[in-house]
């Protein structure tokens, strides 16, 4: 594996992650904790699983203009010029179009990977030589690429990606599907030929900047008038001023599902989005009893299958608790059912009401 000069990457850190609340709120997301107890943060995780293959100075960081300083402090590599900072909360399709933007004009021959900031990636090797097999790819293809994540269950938190029956490795994509309901997501899993779509896109900025004409023309027409600011001192400015023009759409509705030179590659690289506390305990080591911890010291009586979250060094004991999601923070206590982990995004609404926004 070398590092390619030609090779780009756009790390997407824009959410608030409310499904993790409360560890995760507006000032401090989930993707700027150590989720895992790893000892790094989730943003520093996918930094550095990059650099193996793309040059540090090549990774461009999206997020909200708020949170400029705190991806500075995690990742002291990350230079000014770096940053796609987001004025407004406008979804995926406006920042990746700016970022491609950006990356064009520095490299016209660059091919770039677009990937959330927040996943779980087991087999990091594999992942890296999936996104090498992408790029070249792409490298020779006006194409948009996409890594499709084999499916171990008929899960309906993914959306799902059909791709036509070929010997080929890299496989044309058919169909893009939203969240199923479980009896479809069912039968997809007994097609053999649908993958979960894990939100990961790679493409030439060449291919990507054409998509964009042609799908999203008015958004791309707003985002060329900025091409002689792009790099330079007075980016922020245009930013600032013309971001909040822009439709609010995602990369998948505004230009995947209409394109018809979409790709695939079927992996299976050990993956999870992370997008709640239940998918955290998936990943997690577990006692006999099927509890998993992280930060405190906890004894089990008679519990199990748990998920405890509380301050490093706090001293707990669990006596008579089954399934449930226990979390702790500094002057904030959650204590809910891991079957009703789905609601965490409506119970936030609730304490933003009582308590005020600061707790969310």
């Amino acid at each position: 594996m070398k590092i390619n000069k030609n090779y780009y990457a756009v790390i997407m850190a824009g959410g608030v992650g409310s499904r993790f609340w409360p560890i995760s709120t507006k000032k401090l997301p989930k993707q700027f904790h150590d989720m895992l107890g790893k000892g790094s943060t989730l943003i520093q995780q996918t930094f550095q699983r990059f650099e193996d293959l793309i040059p540090a100075e090549n990774i461009l960081i999206a997020t909200n203009e708020n949170y400029a300083d705190l991806v500075q402090q995690q990742l002291p590599k990350v230079k000014t010029n770096q940053l796609v900072l987001e004025p407004a909360m406008r979804n995926t399709a406006p920042c990746i179009l700016l970022s491609a933007l950006k990356i064009y004009k520095e490299n016209p021959d660059a091919v770039m990977i677009v990937a959330p900031s927040d996943h779980w990636i087991e087999n990091e090797n594999e992942f890296l030589n999936n996104v090498e097999t992408a790029f070249e790819f792409c490298q020779k293809k006006d194409a948009l690429f996409t890594l499709g994540i084999s499916p171990d269950s008929p899960n309906t938190g993914y959306g799902y990606i059909q791709f036509n029956y070929a010997e080929n490795e890299i496989k044309e994509v058919q169909n893009f599907t939203e969240k199923p309901n479980l009896e479809t997501a069912k039968k997809f899993i007994s097609k053999g030929n649908y993958l979960w779509n894990a939100g990961i896109f790679v493409w030439s900025a060449k291919s990507i900047l054409k998509s964009f004409q042609t799908h999203l023309p008015e958004m791309y027409a707003l985002f060329s008038e900025g091409n002689s600011s792009y790099n330079t001192s007075s980016e922020k400015k245009f930013i600032k001023t013309n971001y909040e023009k822009s439709e609010n759409i995602s990369i998948d509705f505004g230009i995947m599902e209409k394109a018809t030179n979409v790709f695939v590659l079927p992996v299976d690289f050990g993956w999870n989005d992370l997008g709640t506390w239940g998918s955290l305990y998936a990943k997690l080591p577990k006692d006999n009893q099927q509890n998993a911890s992280i930060g405190g010291e906890i004894i089990y009586r008679d519990a199990n299958n748990n998920m405890i979250t509380t301050q490093s060094g706090k001293k707990v004991v669990i006596q008579g608790l089954k399934d449930f999601i226990v979390v702790e923070k500094e002057d904030v206590l959650l204590i809910c059912p891991k079957s009703s982990e789905q609601e965490i995004k409506e119970i936030t609404k609730d304490v933003k009401s009582k308590f005020g926004d600061n707790f969310v």
